[in-house]
């Protein structure tokens, strides 16, 4: 039976995405069928750290009614499939994320795993990721700005109806070996499941992978533009 995860966090930065890319891989690659989504119709950051960028179909035309999502899924490391939003402008304002129910519908039965990269904050489109995940995984830095929100965030989900399966604490100072779990387990009220020590290679890597990339500014540039072209 499928599990459908949404990674959520309640302000911008505090590495979401980067969890969901790696997360899903590694799943892949321990023989779970695992399809990562990006449910952030808005940034459309996921496809852009995987090299997926420029698209001729993405999740903001199934959202659009103008494609199947078949048609949207992609491969990624390891075995993983990716469906990632599109980097057009026009895109984003077609896209209608109601429509996001139907398509995971169109996804349970072909995968043991579904991960939804949700959309920071807390908005309209937000909620939706929220409510339609049997788990969401809230992704916290070990900073008062980072726990208040996700304190919203969780309580949020829980208003509307969904379960809180849990954090991952992200970019934890040194080795993370003087990191009290039991506090920000009690600060957040639910069980921390993993710990991510902060990591400089991280944004390195982050930095570095699109200029390696031949042609990419180029590619981006027409991407975020389409509909002027």
């Amino acid at each position: 039976m499928v599990k459908v995860y949404t990674i959520a966090s309640g302000k911008g930065g505090t590495g979401k995405t980067t969890v969901t890319a790696n997360l899903g891989p590694m799943l892949a690659r321990y023989g779970k069928k695992t399809c990562i989504l990006d449910a952030d119709v808005g940034m459309a950051n996921l496809g852009l750290i995987l090299g997926l960028e420029n698209l001729p179909v993405t999740l903001h035309e199934v959202l659009a009614g103008k494609a199947r999502v078949r048609e949207a899924i992609y491969d990624g490391p390891f075995g993983v499939k990716v469906v990632p939003c599109g980097l057009s402008l026009q895109g984003f304002q077609q896209s209608k994320p109601d429509r996001l129910k139907d398509v995971m519908a169109d996804l349970v039965s072909e995968f043991d795993i579904l991960i939804l990269d949700a959309p920071a904050g807390i908005s309209r489109d937000g909620v939706i990721p929220l409510t339609i995940a049997d788990g969401v995984i809230l992704v916290v830095n070990p900073e008062i700005s980072s726990i208040v929100d996700s304190l919203k965030t969780k309580i949020l989900t829980e208003t509307v109806g969904g379960h809180v399966e849990g954090a991952i604490i992200n970019r934890v100072a040194g080795s993370g070996d003087e990191f009290n779990r039991a506090q920000m387990e009690k600060l957040l009220g639910v069980r921390v499941l993993g710990v991510v020590p902060e990591d400089p290679n991280v944004r390195r890597a982050s930095a570095e992978a699109p200029a390696q990339r031949e042609g990419f500014v180029d590619r981006l540039a027409r991407a975020l533009f389409r509909s002027k072209a």
